[in-house]
């Protein structure tokens, strides 16, 4: 039976921790637990067993770990193999009688993704697929792919799954307390990038207790049309007696759960901390499962952080990125001035765009190639969501399956060859598709000639495997200067889908004014007048001041902007001069109260224009200290401190220290000096013995080295002996520890314990995704950091500590 047809009519118990009974079973500090499947195969089947006999449906072979960054590619094979083999083998000798399955685990590969790692999305895919193609010959039943903390790597492991098996695929991410997964990723982003990528059944594991990751499990209920599944851990680890127990037991944690389950959940088990107990507490609620909730469907766009739904209010999509008529961009794409391009991007964003048009089709412009590199570029600095807009299917292809999220696709029309190269990529990769409402005999003149052909336009895309809500029509504004009927034509065009389709409408507004002097005065008008009709995305300049008063007074009138706010906001900043409010205001960019232009270039990520200005800088004059206390470490501070106030997100913590370092380097170049800011003392980062996952550690050492820390990287997999070595020989007052799995904390404490014995002036912090403060002192650590900013702040600590002791 396939679980699928299974989950229809059942509820499915999942396992639990299968490191936490390793563990139990003897799995020692550093060992690889996968490679129990050929050194301890008695064991590795027992667990299994044993969670069958305790009522579990699926259970995950040990091959959670096992991929060709870890294993070369024959024990590759041979631990997959043989991981399958004794899930299958407990599935067949397990007691219960319930319907079994086994699934092949995929864990995250354990590096960051370009551009914030130096892994490539297509090597990750690859990764994966590898993992994918032996599993699914072993005969696993499904893939489970879980505690995944990046959107992006997700998106890779699922493009794999589905791209070399036919397996049910099942998604799970490690949320944290703050709702977001490392790199800023809500559930609704979530939802949005796996219902369109195809996901069977999709949730949430790892990371926290069942209280603690209800919040997020109810939003997956409310919004999700898949199947919902929930991993908790059991609560939060502490240490007793030398061993890591966890605050929640089988009992509490049953309890917790059976709210989430009595509202949907439809699969259910456990992650670090869970046993076979808790997964018989779990299975004695029953196999009849609670009725799915009411979902409305929804028109969702989405970034890697911003989850944009059209129709529940009118949406903004800049149009500014497109080279037609505007010859500078036409340059910038050709000289490949990606500073330009970005900045495009950026004023569009502070001037109150929702999602960005991306189009950079141009004579001379290799198209397959830039279209993912202008994308690439700006999701390096920008977070909306972004419309990919071109007429090539490959270029279209290649940038959709690169993309971080849920794209818009611009465009497809009623020409049976433009569906059929649209709508195979859109049911593959996921987009909300835009469809204009012409076709082979072109555009008709009549609003009812227009919804025909959005009609057919529907009809071929349900075909094709997409739903309504995966569509956007666009009945196309033409200029009123050549037919006087023309906006009157669009606007009814509009209401007929909207009324008979029932999908959402975007327009590019400002073709009504085609021909005509002072076009933002009438465009302006057509935007008022297209709102009122219930318009669901506008294509329009957002740097127009006519466009944005006319939007501002509309949502002020319509009762959508509270006291007014935004609408005060706009107006206040418009010259005193500005005719009927035509002049825009002033771009974030160009306001002298934000610091100075290499400031701001750090704060917004922008590499190439922060070397740029520092290097000017300098060659005016400039002193490089000055550069460094004034301009960088400011504008470091400004991105910290919103990243712990959570108004940013770890990308844009990253790009800024990755601008801060572009700009170092020609700091470093003029003083003739490697250090970044002399005097700051040295720390010594490693991920621990037995741990390959070294995200954590990389960018807390992106960070330190920007804030001016001179830091010693050991890498992963790291001995303590070396660890402590590295301390004595550098005179490092400070070590930094890494651990993602609960397999690799006891190796962190055995680093600890041995640095207390031979650095005892030695301070030692950690953090890692398995850890809390609690935990960490438990340990015998002297400081834990959730994240890297903490990591800089505790050493900024210590460093101000030591100085006042040396005063």
């Amino acid at each position: 039976m396939n679980i699928l047809d299974y989950m229809k009519e059942h509820r499915v118990f999942l396992d639990g921790g299968m490191g936490t009974m390793l563990q139990q079973a003897g799995l020692q500090p550093g060992e690889l637990p996968e490679r129990w499947n050929l050194s301890h195969p008695e064991e590795v089947a027992a667990i299994h067993r044993a969670y069958f006999d305790a009522g579990s449906n699926v259970v995950c072979a040990n091959t959670f770990g096992a991929n060709r960054l870890k294993y070369d590619r024959d024990e590759l094979a041979q631990v997959i193999r043989a991981g399958l083999k004794l899930a299958r083998k407990a599935a067949a000798e397990s007691r219960g009688g319930q319907a079994k399955f086994t699934a092949l685990d995929i864990g995250p590969a354990g590096r960051l993704l370009k551009p914030y790692g130096d892994l490539d999305f297509e090597d990750a895919v690859a990764i994966y697929g590898e993992i994918v193609r032996i599993g699914a010959a072993c005969g696993a039943d499904l893939v489970m792919i879980e505690t995944m903390n990046d959107s992006l790597d997700t998106k890779a492991a699922v493009v794999a799954a589905k791209e070399n098996c036919s397996l049910p695929v099942f998604v799970s991410n490690a949320y944290g307390a703050d709702g977001k997964l490392m790199t800023g990723a809500s559930p609704e982003v979530m939802i949005a990038m796996l219902e369109g990528l195809g996901a069977d059944v999709i949730g949430m594991n790892c990371s926290l207790g069942p209280d603690a990751l209800a919040r997020t499990a109810e939003i997956y209920l409310a919004l999700s049309r898949l199947p919902v599944m929930l991993k908790p851990n059991a609560g939060l680890p502490r240490v007793e007696q030398g061993k890591t127990v966890y605050d929640v037991g089988p009992e509490a944690f049953a309890a917790a759960m059976k709210p989430l389950m009595d509202k949907g959940l439809r699969a259910a088990g456990g992650c670090c901390g869970t046993t076979p107990e808790y997964i018989r507490h779990l299975a004695a609620m029953g196999a009849e499962p609670a009725p799915a909730p009411e979902r409305r469907p929804r028109t969702v766009a989405a970034s890697y952080t911003r989850a944009v739904t059209i129709g529940e209010r009118p949406v903004l999509i800049g149009e500014r990125i497109n080279p037609t008529g505007k010859k500078r961009f036409r340059e910038a794409l050709a000289a490949e001035d990606m500073a330009y391009v970005l900045g495009e991007a950026i004023r569009q964003q502070e001037a109150g765009a929702d999602l960005l048009d991306v189009n950079v089709g141009a004579a001379g412009i290799d198209e397959k190639t830039m279209l993912v590199r202008v994308m690439e570029e700006i999701q390096a600095v920008c977070d909306l969501p972004l419309q990919l807009d071109t007429a090539d299917p490959e270029a279209m292809e290649r940038a959709l399956r690169r993309y971080n999220g849920k794209a818009m696709i611009n465009s497809v029309n009623g020409k049976k060859e433009s569906m059929e190269a649209v709508f195979p990529l859109a049911a593959k990769y996921g987009g909300v598709v835009v469809a204009l409402t012409l076709d082979g005999h072109g555009i008709p003149e009549t609003a009812e000639g227009r919804a025909a052909i959005a009609g057919k336009i529907l009809e071929e895309a349900l075909k094709a495997g997409l739903r309504k809500e995966d569509l956007v029509f666009d009945p196309l504004t033409m200029a009123v200067s050549a037919d006087p009927a023309a906006a009157r034509v669009t606007l009814k065009a509009m209401e007929i889908i909207r009324r008979e389709l029932g999908c959402a409408v975007a327009l590019g507004v400002s073709n009504v004014s085609f021909g005509l002097p002072r076009r933002e005065l009438i465009g302006s008008a057509f935007f008022t007048m297209a709102l009122e009709a219930g318009l669901g995305a506008a294509i329009m300049n957002p740097c127009s001041g006519a466009m944005m008063t006319a939007w501002r007074s509309w949502r002020a009138l319509r009762g959508l902007d509270p006291q007014c706010e935004a609408y005060i906001g706009h107006v206040t900043r418009l010259p005193e001069d500005a005719a009927a409010g035509t002049a825009a205001p002033a771009p974030a960019a160009e306001r002298p109260e934000e610091g100075s232009a290499l400031r701001r270039a750090v704060t917004r990520g922008l590499r190439s224009e922060a070397a740029a200005l520092a290097r000017a800088r300098l060659e005016a004059g400039a002193d490089p200290m000055a550069l460094v206390q004034e301009d960088i470490i400011p504008a470091l501070n400004t991105v910290g401190e919103g990243f712990e106030k959570k108004t940013m997100f770890l990308p844009q913590l990253m790009m800024s220290a990755e601008a801060a370092d572009a700009a170092f380097r020609k700091i470093r170049e003029a003083a003739r000096t490697d250090a970044q800011a002399p005097g700051r003392m040295r720390v010594v980062i490693a991920t621990v013995k037995g741990d390959i996952h070294d995200i954590g550690k990389n960018i807390v050492r992106l960070l330190l080295e920007n804030y001016g820390f001179a830091v010693t990287d050991l890498g992963k997999d790291v001995p303590p002996e070396r660890i402590v070595a590295a301390a004595l020989e550098t005179g490092a007052p400070v070590i930094g520890l890494s651990a993602l799995m609960t397999t690799t904390v006891p190796a962190m404490e055995e680093t600890i314990r041995l640095a207390r014995e031979k650095a005892p002036g030695v301070r030692v912090m950690v953090g890692g995704a398995v850890l809390t403060e609690d935990y960490a002192a438990q340990i015998g650590a002297d400081a834990y950091s959730p994240d890297a900013m903490g990591a800089v702040r505790y050493c900024e600590k210590v460093e101000e500590e030591r100085r006042n002791h040396a005063d």
